[in-house]
């Protein structure tokens, strides 16, 4: 595991990838090294504003450890650090500290990985799976998706495609309330449950899972999970609060 590492970078740009979703790139330090799924901390050092919550930040990286720049995608909450996050003049010196967190990709190739996102909790899923890709990882990934309508589905084209470039990872976007989009969707629809797992998994029973998204979620899927007979030791989570 990489050893945390405080240092000073610069934020070099931002764009909009889905409805209210915006990534943020970041130079990478030299010598900075992660795993995929760990966290950073990213702290402001002179914004503009500030709120009870303080000027830092613990962010999922996307970006894979081969990429040239360190990514972060955020919901594009109405909080004091998100309005200076994505309205500073770039670049600007920011403060990180990290890696964190064993969020990271199980050893055993034997056992199948299933994620399961919700929202912005796709981050740390992202750099994995373009790592495994990447890297030729010979593990079995399963990525299910879900969010409220293809416009607010960060990433959505790029997970598609590494489909075509990693033949052991196998993507299943679901969408909740396709009555609310102007998009056409010929994918799944509803909530991540056991029936849509059951119809694109070999077996229940096995995988290491993990889940990522809002607490409520972590939670339903969690007993979801347990009340299928997945094994409680192998299911790993990582709750994304709104800040």
């Amino acid at each position: 595991m990489a050893v945390s590492t405080a240092a000073t970078t610069s934020l070099r740009s931002r764009e909009l990838v889905a409805e209210g979703t915006m990534p943020f790139d970041f130079d990478k330090p030299g010598g900075f090294e992660f795993t995929p799924g760990q966290t950073l901390d990213i702290t402001l050092t002179s914004p503009s504003e500030t709120d009870a919550e303080g000027n830092t930040r613990t962010f999922s990286i996307d970006s894979a450890p081969a990429e040239p720049q360190l990514m972060i995608t955020t919901r594009l909450r109405d909080t004091a650090f998100k309005r200076v996050l994505r309205s500073i003049a770039l670049p600007v010196e920011v403060k990180i500290d990290g890696p964190h967190g064993s969020f990271t990709l199980h050893k055993n190739p034997a056992k199948p990985a299933v994620f399961l996102a919700g929202g912005i909790g796709i981050t740390p899923f992202f750099s994995i799976v373009k790592h495994a890709a990447r890297a030729h990882l010979p593990h079995q990934l399963y990525l299910f998706y879900a969010n409220h309508r293809p416009e607010d589905t960060a990433f959505l084209t790029a997970l598609t495609e590494l489909v075509e470039r990693n033949p052991n990872f196998h993507f299943i976007p679901t969408m909740t309330a396709m009555e609310k989009s102007k998009m056409a969707w010929r994918g799944e629809r509803g909530p991540i449950n056991r029936d849509l797992l059951t119809r694109h998994l070999p077996s229940l029973q096995g995988p290491i899972y993990y889940i990522a998204g809002p607490p409520g979620m972590v939670t339903a899927m969690r007993q979801m999970l347990t009340e299928a007979g997945a094994d409680e030791d192998d299911i790993r989570t990582e709750e994304f609060d709104g800040y």
